[in-house]
């Protein structure tokens, strides 16, 4: 299978070294499939296992509010991971980053699954857990800029949408396999059993995917990009520096764009909080929601190259926007539709919501937000944007258990809706306000003043390339 492609001189694409595109998203989506599959383990465990059991019993508000909490932890320690592992990434190499992450993520998993529970130290096991977050978090910053550096800079030109959005389908991947796991255990298993130590086998399972994840990343060859500016020497010594002062406006635009992260936030995190307790008076059971983000991730799992090859033909700008204006919009018939008890339309607003509609952003993005910045400081100014608005929406799910209490009274439908509906329109205008990218070459990327190849000129270029 023909996988090596060594662009002409005088392309604006670099030339002093192959691309190999099938090998870097291959290894861009196992690897970032097993890195959030560690990740989300700890979101379901979060909304479904640890109010119970690390948290004392008799507040179900405070324990509730307490482990989403935790949950967001993460996100403030992946801003700090995304300077730190983003500067490695930009003087270092986008491989050498990638196989740290994963290692992070591995080991701080896998050591959850050994942590005590509430009942037999006390205190000192949600403090543990927060320890353990804060490393998830960190190690996570790095993943999402690293990969898709990783792929987008090894894609070819007029492809680098299509290629770029593996990044997501792994991730996905990774969401689909972290639900899967606690389904069969959830509905075999006694409760008290899952409660005691069923739930923690998901967690152990960690060591598996830091061996798999290692052998997979070592074998990547680095990016043309970065080695012809490791041989140039023109990799900076300070990134964050030099990304705030060339791209600090597109920098904000990534932050506002990341806002969006609220839709998966709100379905999938607060949404099983909502669905299982029993003091919003819905009570569906754990099984039956745990199906629900399976369905919708298989969905975006199918959708996610097919958006990605689209924004190739028509930019990345249009199916941001519309993505982020039509899943935000349909947050509130999901959230309807579980007040109603209604499993089946809940199932469809999911599949219609993030399966479908907020893939026009979830699918666009890892390619639109590398190309807004120059390789010299990608995966920084990517990362440390990007893990910002993240943050902010992390913590999210607590927000909404103190606005939208666990009473059947509280009108949940209108505020958490309204709250997801705003920020994908914060979302949408930084989208409208920044630059096309999909037709500029890889070296005029995040370079201001550069112009766009003309239409037929990327066509020929697009059509050319057949791997």
């Amino acid at each position: 299978m023909k996988d090596e492609i060594i662009e002409a001189p005088g392309s604006r694409e670099p030339t002093e070294f192959h691309k190999t595109p099938k090998k870097a998203a291959a290894s861009g989506w196992i690897g970032s499939a097993l890195e959030y599959y560690d990740f989300f383990i700890y979101a379901q465990a979060a909304a479904l296992i640890f109010p119970d059991i690390f948290f004392p019993k008799g507040n179900p508000t405070v324990a509730i509010a307490g482990s989403l909490a935790i949950y967001g932890v993460a996100y403030v320690a992946r801003p700090i991971g995304a300077f730190f592992l983003g500067h490695w990434g930009d003087t270092h190499g986008r491989k050498n980053v990638l196989v740290l992450c994963m290692l992070l993520m591995g080991a701080s998993t896998f050591l959850v699954g050994l942590l005590p529970t509430y009942a037999s130290i006390g205190i000192l096991a949600p403090f543990l857990l927060v320890v353990l977050r804060l490393i998830q978090g960190f190690a996570v910053g790095g993943e999402l800029s690293g990969a898709s550096a990783m792929i987008l800079e090894h894609a070819p030109f007029g492809k680098r949408g299509y290629y770029a959005s593996f990044t997501l389908q792994g991730t996905q991947a990774g969401q689909i396999i972290a639900a899967a796991v606690f389904l069969p255990l959830s509905a075999f298993m006694p409760e008290a059993a899952f409660n005691s130590w069923g739930w923690r086998i998901p967690f152990l399972l960690s060591a598996l995917v830091v061996y798999a994840g290692y052998m997979i990343r070592r074998n990547v060859d680095e990016t043309p990009a970065f080695q012809e500016e490791a041989t140039h020497g023109e990799v900076p010594a300070a990134p964050i520096v030099q990304a705030v002062r060339e791209s600090g406006p597109d920098m904000l635009r990534v932050i506002c764009m990341a806002l969006m992260n609220v839709v998966p936030t709100a379905a999938t995190i607060f949404g099983a909080a909502y669905a299982t307790n029993k003091d919003y008076g819905v009570g569906m059971s754990k099984t039956t929601y745990l199906w629900i983000p399976v369905v919708g991730n298989v969905v975006a799992v199918v959708l996610i190259p097919f958006v990605g090859r689209w924004s190739d033909k028509i930019g990345r700008r249009p199916l941001i926007i519309a993505g982020a204006l039509g899943s935000g919009a349909l947050s509130y018939f999901y959230l309807y539709f579980i007040s109603q008890k209604n499993v089946p339309m809940t199932v469809l607003m999911a599949i219609l919501m993030w399966g479908i509609v907020y893939q026009g952003y979830n699918a666009v993005f890892p390619a639109f937000y590398q190309e807004l910045f120059p390789t010299r400081t990608r995966v920084t100014a990517f990362a440390v944007s990007q893990n910002i608005g993240t943050m902010i929406t992390a913590f999210l799910p607590s927000l909404y258990i103190i606005v939208a209490p666990p009473k059947p009274e509280t009108n949940v439908v209108l505020i958490v809706g309204s709250i997801t509906f705003g920020l994908s329109i914060v979302a949408a205008i930084a989208a409208f306000t920044a630059r096309e990218t999909y037709r500029l070459h890889m070296n005029d990327l995040g370079v201001p003043g550069t112009q766009p190849a003309s239409e037929a000129e990327y066509e020929r270029a697009r059509t050319a390339v057949t791997v």
